[in-house]
């Protein structure tokens, strides 16, 4: 995608060969600055710290890592050891197990001298396969929109309510929910983004709105509560969301908030998609709401803020009153009964197994 006319991936091999360079996005969107990984540590830190964050994104960052940590040792044990590390970063986002077990599966039967290159070569080939899935849903996801503008009066722009980043800052590039946007926004159809600003950490306002606007995409960005009124009033024509781990049978688990836009979508005939590629897919989960680990994080998300003032400089406030305790839980499930439908790399299904099972038997 572009920044100022500029094509970026939000992850890459550096100039070296062998380092791997990620777009810092803690620091958007006041300062766009390239982070090097050099280690096993330092990618586990990306994860963690959330310098990347969304769950492809996730997946690809862990499989580079595992990678950079065979260039110190690549035994068994050391096989074993890193991926444990990289494994427990982030417990909700299913494709990091997916992108490590990848790996593993490669990689463990390999001789210690192969074990390098191959990995290389693999984390690069997932890099690849997540962009052309993401255009494969943007694809798809397009045909829906264009469908909508198609039913509506000539001139009005097609209102597209998202929360949460699941644009290319959250894959390596397109992105799930925001690719259909994208394409659309190519192809001509006049369309406009709501943004819900996503607290705790304001992905919305501050990823979302930022690739947007680079991109030159109408938006506008929201409160998180506005949602449900712009729906009362018809002012949403379609919700599309991503997600982190989606089950066989179609229950979704993506950020904080996203069921309660679910629930006023399907209050208000809203139709309401998640853009789901298939390593999101969980197959061995039935039930979201019991079996999906929620991760609760650092209570301080909730309780400070981070901000540019009008000089430029870049400060943290503290919003609670002192002493007052912070629940701070990452995602939320959004019951498939909820979801009009998903928009996979292999095109749009049903929110149930028999929808799932029709796109990909071989799961």
């Amino acid at each position: 995608m572009r920044i100022d006319g500029t094509g970026y991936r939000t992850i890459w091999l550096a100039k070296d060969g062998w380092s791997v360079d990620v777009i810092d996005q803690t620091k958007l969107p006041h300062r766009f600055e390239v982070v090097r990984l050099t280690n096993r540590t330092e990618a586990a830190h990306a994860i963690q710290s959330m310098i990347v964050r969304g769950a492809p994104l996730i997946g690809v960052t862990a499989a580079y890592g595992l990678a950079l940590a065979l260039r110190e040792d690549a035994s068994d044990d050391a096989l074993t050891q890193s991926i444990e590390v990289l494994q427990g970063t982030r417990p909700t986002a299913i494709n990091l197990r997916w992108a490590l077990e990848r790996m593993e599966r490669l990689l463990r039967p390999l001789p210690v001298s192969h074990r390098l290159t191959a990995a290389y070569a693999e984390a690069a080939a997932m890099a690849d396969e997540d962009v052309a899935m993401c255009q494969a849903i943007g694809r798809h996801g397009a045909t829906l929109i264009e469908t909508i503008a198609n039913a509506q009066a000539t001139g009005r722009r097609v209102n597209i309510l998202t929360h949460c980043n699941a644009g290319w800052l959250a894959t390596v590039d397109w992105g799930t929910a925001l690719a259909p946007v994208y394409t659309a926004f190519e192809r001509g159809v006049p369309l406009h983004v709501w943004v819900d600003e996503t607290r705790p950490r304001n992905q919305g306002a501050s990823l979302t709105a930022w690739e947007l606007g680079k991109h030159g995409v109408p938006h506008t960005v929201i409160a998180d509560n506005v949602g449900g009124h712009l729906m009362q009033h018809g002012m949403v024509d379609i919700c599309i969301v991503g997600t982190d781990r989606t089950t066989a049978t179609g229950d979704v688990c993506n950020k904080i908030g996203t069921y309660l836009k679910a629930l006023a979508a399907h209050d208000n005939g809203v139709p309401f998609y998640v853009g789901a590629p298939s390593p999101s897919i969980d197959w061995r989960l039935r039930d979201g709401v019991k079996e999906i680990p929620i991760e609760e994080r650092d209570g301080r998300e909730l309780s400070e803020v981070t901000a540019r003032t009008k000089t430029g400089e870049m400060v943290t406030v503290h919003l609670t009153p002192a002493g007052s305790p912070v629940g701070n839980w990452g995602f939320d499930v959004t019951p498939a009964r909820l979801v009009t439908g998903l928009i996979t790399e292999r095109g749009v299904c049903a929110a149930t197994e028999a929808g799932l099972k029709a796109l990909f038997p071989a799961a």
